[in-house]
């Protein structure tokens, strides 16, 4: 373990062997922080947060500090953070807000700098935030999506597997998986041909996701009757069902 003599690290937190903190950084009362885990200079971790083991914390990071939502009244809330994360230069990452709520982060994301991650959000595994890309409150980020810089995602928005959303987006509504957005609001405009390829989706599955995008999206069916014409025409896939389960659960609608 190296602590640098300027850090401040309350006698309460659990440091892990291998965890290194740089000079002035702020480390709470009743926080956890796994072996090999770096804290960079001016970081703050904020109590009840837990981290996980080899995460890269930069510059000036605000981790596990109290929710911007103004219901906050003083409750014990958390944030859980997985492995192998990076939290680039002062990215800021809430608690939860009602007593026992939890903001958690799993394993291997990046979130770059000045990206901002609000109360109660959800993010999977190897997601990457862009910089300055901004979550509001109850945000679900699903495994290896991609947020583009700039981009605000509304509050209890989710966004699917395997997307991506480019820069300067509005999302206001759920963002389907294994798509490309964009714009302002956010819209569908393709497949992520690509990130299909690099987890070895099989070129007859990409092509039945294409051809339900084009069902779904330009068609011009309702909804219903498009999730229909899916399950009837193209050949069943984990990937297909998962996109259908997707769009029947949404609860703010789907960006399209």
């Amino acid at each position: 373990m190296s602590i640098h003599k300027t850090a401040i690290v309350d006698k309460r937190a659990e440091l892990a062997d291998g965890v290194s903190v740089a000079p002035y950084a702020v480390i709470e009362a009743d926080t956890r922080i796994g072996s090999g885990t770096q804290v960079g200079p001016h970081c703050v971790i904020g109590t009840y947060t837990t981290i996980g083991k080899d995460c890269q914390i930069f510059t000036g990071a605000a981790v596990g500090s109290i929710t911007q939502d103004k219901k906050f009244k003083g409750a014990k809330s958390f944030l859980e953070i997985g492995d192998k994360n990076i939290i680039r230069e002062y990215a800021t990452i809430n608690r939860g807000t009602e007593e026992g709520g939890v903001t958690k982060i799993g394993n291997e994301n990046l979130l770059m700098a000045y990206s901002h991650v609000a109360h109660d959000c959800t993010i999977g595994d190897y997601a990457i935030i862009a910089n300055c890309g901004t979550l509001a409150g109850h945000v679900a980020i699903e495994d290896r999506a991609v947020i583009g810089g700039l981009t605000a995602v509304h509050q209890f928005v989710r966004i699917g597997k395997l997307s991506i959303t480019g820069g300067c987006s509005k999302v206001v509504q759920d963002i389907v998986p294994f798509s490309m957005a964009d714009g302002h609001p956010a819209r569908i405009y393709s497949t992520n041909s690509i990130g299909l390829d690099r987890v070895g989706v099989s070129d007859e599955v990409k092509s039945s996701i294409k051809k339900a995008f084009k069902i779904i999206f330009l068609m011009k069916l309702n909804l219903k009757n498009a999730l229909k014409k899916v399950e009837e025409e193209l050949p069943p896939s984990k990937e297909l069902s998962y996109l259908i389960e997707f769009i029947n659960s949404s609860e703010r609608g789907i960006s399209s």
